[in-house]
Order: C-alpha cells, then sequence, then structure tokens
C-alpha cells in the first residue's frame, strides 16, 4: 500500500506542528521519521493513522483520499513505546483482540490458527497463556507487534517502539524486526529519535526539524551527503570550527579548505571525531591536547587549538600523545556549510 502526504499542516493552538509536509511513501518501503522532540514526527505519524487530523493538506492511501477515513477503517496496525498490552488478557488473548471485535467475522478455529503462526513469527511460542506482566519488556514489544499484525494491516505504524527498552535488547529487536518486515513486505512507517536505529532499519529516513522535512534519502546519503548544517549535527558527534569563506576558499586559521559554491562570508567548517588525524610535524591545525579518554576499543582525544577552538577526535588504543602534547590535526572529509542569514 502506498501512501502520500500532500502539503500537510497541522497547528495546535499557536505552535504549528507540522508545515507543508509533502512525502510518499513506496508499497513495501519502511520509512523512518527521525528529529529531536518537537520536531513533528510524532504528529504526522498519528495524522497517517487517523489519530488526528490535518488543518490541510491530504493524505492518500493508495489512489484513496483518506484524510477523514476514521482511525477504525483506515487499516492500520499500530505500535506504541509503551506497549499498551491488556494487563488482564494473556499473550494469546492480546493477539487475538482486534481479530474477535473487527467487523470481518473469524471464527474461534480460525483466530486460534492466527494467533499461533504470529507466535511463531514474533518468536513466543509457548508463551500463549502468560499473562504481560509475566514476560521481558522485549517479549511485550513482541507481543504489541504481533496483535498489530493480527488483521491484516495495510499499514504498520510503530511510534519509539523501542524506546523503552534497554540498548542490548533494542539491537536485538532491530534486527528481528528488519526480518519481519522483509518476510512481510507490509509498508512501514516508524518513528524515532535514535540516529542509530533509524540508520540501520529503514529503506529510507526521511529528517525533521521544527515541523519541516530538512533532508530524506538513505542511510548513506544523509549520513554522506548532509545538505545542512543540522542534519550532520543531529546524526552523530560534530565538531565545528568557525571559518570565513572568501572566493570558494575558506579559512581556518592557518589551513584552508575548498568550498565550492558558498558565499563570502562566515561558515561553520564541520567534520566527525573519526575524520581527524594527529601527527607532531603536520600539515594541519596547530592543537594541544587536553584530554584523553579511554574507550574499550579507541581513545576519545580532547584537543584545543592556537585560537581556543575545541576538537575531539577519535584515535586508537596505542595513541600516544599525552596531556599538554602539541601537535597538528589534519581533517578528512570537512563539509562547510555558509552562516550567512
Amino acid at each position: 500500500m502506498k501512501i502520500r502526504l500532500d502539503n500537510i499542516v497541522k497547528t495546535f493552538e499557536t505552535f504549528r506542528a507540522v508545515r507543508d509536509v509533502s512525502l510518499e511513501i513506496g508499497s513495501g518501503e519502511l520509512v523512518a521519521l527521525l528529529g529531536p522532540s518537537g520536531s513533528g514526527k510524532t504528529t504526522i505519524l498519528r495524522m497517517v493513522a487517523g489519530l488526528e487530523f490535518p488543518d490541510s493538506g491530504d493524505i492518500f492511501f493508495g489512489d484513496e483520499n483518506a484524510t477523514e477515513i476514521p482511525v477504525r477503517h483506515r487499516g492500520v496496525g499500530f505500535v506504541f513505546q509503551h506497549y499498551a498490552l491488556f494487563p488482564h488478557m494473556t499473550v494469546g488473548e492480546n493477539i487475538a483482540f482486534g481479530m474477535k471485535v473487527s467487523k470481518t467475522r473469524r471464527s474461534p478455529t480460525d483466530i486460534a490458527a492466527r494467533v499461533a503462526d504470529l507466535l511463531r513469527l514474533v518468536q513466543l511460542d509457548g508463551l500463549h497463556d502468560r499473562f504481560p506482566g509475566q514476560i521481558s519488556g522485549g517479549q511485550r514489544q513482541r507481543v504489541a507487534l504481533a496483535r498489530a499484525l493480527a488483521v491484516d494491516p495495510k499499514v504498520l505504524l510503530l511510534d519509539e517502539p523501542f524506546g523503552a527498552l534497554d540498548a542490548n535488547v533494542r539491537r536485538d529487536l532491530r534486527r528481528w524486526l528488519r526480518q519481519i518486515h522483509a518476510e512481510l513486505g507490509i509498508t512501514t512507517l516508524f518513528v524515532t529519535h535514535d540516529q542509530e536505529e533509524a540508520l540501520d532499519l529503514a529503506d529510507r529516513v526521511v529528517i525533521l526539524d521544527k515541523g519541516r522535512i530538512v533532508q530524506q534519502g538513505t542511510s548513506e546519503e544523509v549520513c554522506r551527503q548532509p545538505e545542512n548544517a543540522f542534519v550532520m549535527n543531529f546524526l552523530g558527534d560534530t565538531n565545528r570550527l568557525s571559518a570565513v569563506v572568501k572566493d570558494e576558499r575558506a579559512q581556518v586559521l592557518d589551513a584552508v579548505y575548498a568550498a565550492p559554491g558558498l558565499p563570502d562570508g562566515p561558515a561553520d567548517l564541520m567534520f566527525r571525531p573519526a575524520d581527524v588525524a594527529w601527527s607532531e610535524q603536520g600539515p594541519g591545525l596547530a592543537a594541544n591536547v587536553v584530554r584523553v579518554i579511554d574507550r574499550p576499543d579507541s581513545r576519545r582525544v580532547l584537543a584545543v587549538t592556537t585560537n581556543g577552538q575545541n576538537i575531539e577526535f577519535d584515535a586508537s588504543p596505542e595513541f600516544p600523545a599525552a596531556v599538554g602534547s602539541r601537535g597538528f590535526l589534519e581533517i578528512r572529509r570537512p563539509r562547510l556549510f555558509s552562516t550567512t542569514a
């Protein structure tokens, strides 16, 4: 089922949560809405679900205008962050609930068979008679997904589905969800503020800021070709140095970087900690090491340039320089963004 959003606007009192968002999600595609709190991602998801309605714009499911269709008739499966399971019902009863109240009548035998199939799909065989309070958080989230799939939804919507779980469980469930999606091929839209989650799972990542789409693309495209400083900064640890552009060349202290297409004036030079090489002789920016932080497989080094700008970079566990060492920082894969208003 293809989904299309055309110029969606949503305002709550005086706050415009979604601003002229247009987006197309292909049939069978898994798309992540990624952004900080307040960026509009959950509001978009709720409008696709029919839990909220746009002030203007249209939402299409295939060729059908679904903008005014109530949630119970949209054919969506919704998975919430906090499971929303019925605590007084067993795992099997939770999964069966939607089928029992659906207008599409199923016999008790069909429902029982469907529940058994879904329990196998989400790898919870044997837990049919357990209650939600008797299983782990990761297992409860699997039950929530099985319940959403039980009604054979056209579209699957997930709102921060792994946000309440610890890091190791989240990683396991991400791999598992990707396998489930590959097997079922349901058009899936999920919301997250976790960059790693979006980049790991999605066919396409849609990045939002202040109610607008600021970039969308594959994980490779948004990581390797950020279109603005917000995307660069949001997607991971970032160093930022002040620069001045003149004639498409950016001056940063004694170093010069190519700046094709940038107007003359102030700019930000941005780069990842992994894109810095330290040497005692140069080339690069002169700097002093002010702190070294050890990690299991690397060292994070904090340095300061001669004009007082801070830089963090990653080095091997054998990095030899100690606090107070002087050297040079060579920046690989720099990105330049104009700050001219």
